[in-house]
């Protein structure tokens, strides 16, 4: 599949409030194919620099779009893994076998709840890291048909100023979600696995999205854009630095990204 079929896809599977904040693959394509149809001899005119300087600036708007909303989402995780260890504390403090106020049945309903908010949490953290890998792609993709079709030599030094961005970093995601999974096996018992599987693929949602289906989509989406080469080259994406958990490992994600 091409790229930009890819995209375009992986877009309409993402969550609606995600959807605007993805690479504006199309506009930069057809500016690359503007610059390249100027005649030879008028790449110094008014017009040849103007559509120059547009796709310069769009690059870089495009970069300031995903460290912001990269950041955001960021923030927004560390908050809510606090807010999680903090919810199941006041639980088991409060209607625990030991609590002050010992109760089977609200002890049981209200860590359903939590449970499902894990589950929810955890994919939404898996959809930011696909986020950063897929709008990574498409910038190196663009910059490479800018190469190939100007004779300019853009790609590289661009590429490095990307590896400094933070939406690029996807560490500390990474991290949340290895913690998150650590909560889950250390709360809820190993007897419990086969319904919480089961929760996973019913009707999780949020904003009245499937985030399971959406997870989903983002796992195989990396999958592909994975397949071909195991090849390094200075424009890779590094091996997808997620836990090894039942679904993630199913779906062999571990090779680096070639942009060829």
């Amino acid at each position: 599949m091409k790229f930009g079929k890819r995209l375009k896809q992986q877009i309409q599977e993402s969550l609606p409030e995600w959807r605007d904040k993805y690479l504006s693959y199309k506009e930069l394509k057809k500016l690359v194919r503007l610059i390249s149809e100027a005649p030879t001899l008028l790449n110094g005119s008014l017009e040849y620099g103007k559509t120059e300087a547009e796709f310069m600036c769009l690059l870089n708007i495009e970069i300031d779009k995903f460290n912001g909303f990269f950041m955001e989402k960021e923030e927004d995780f560390i908050i809510r893994h606090m807010e999680v260890q903090q919810r199941i504390k006041r639980v088991v403090d409060l209607w625990g076998p030991n609590g002050s106020a010992p109760s089977e049945a609200d002890y049981k309903e209200e860590m359903a709840k939590i449970r499902k908010a894990i589950v929810d949490f955890h994919g939404e953290m898996v959809l930011l890291v696909n986020y950063s890998n897929i709008n990574y792609t498409g910038l190196a993709k663009i910059l490479k048909k800018y190469d190939k079709r100007t004779g300019g030599l853009l790609r590289l030094p661009f590429i490095q100023k990307v590896l400094e961005q933070p939406f690029y970093t996807t560490d500390l995601i990474s991290k949340l979600v290895k913690e998150c999974e650590c909560i889950i096996d250390a709360v809820f018992p190993a007897e419990e696995e086969a319904e919480r599987a089961k929760e996973a693929k019913e009707a999780i949602t949020v904003a009245g999205e499937g985030i399971f289906r959406n997870t989903v989509a983002a796992l195989l989406t990396m999958q592909e854009m994975r397949k071909g080469s195991s090849t390094q080259s200075p424009f890779s994406l590094p091996p997808l630095n997620l836990p090894d958990s039942d679904l993630i490992q199913s779906i062999q994600l571990n090779a680096a990204v070639p942009i060829v």
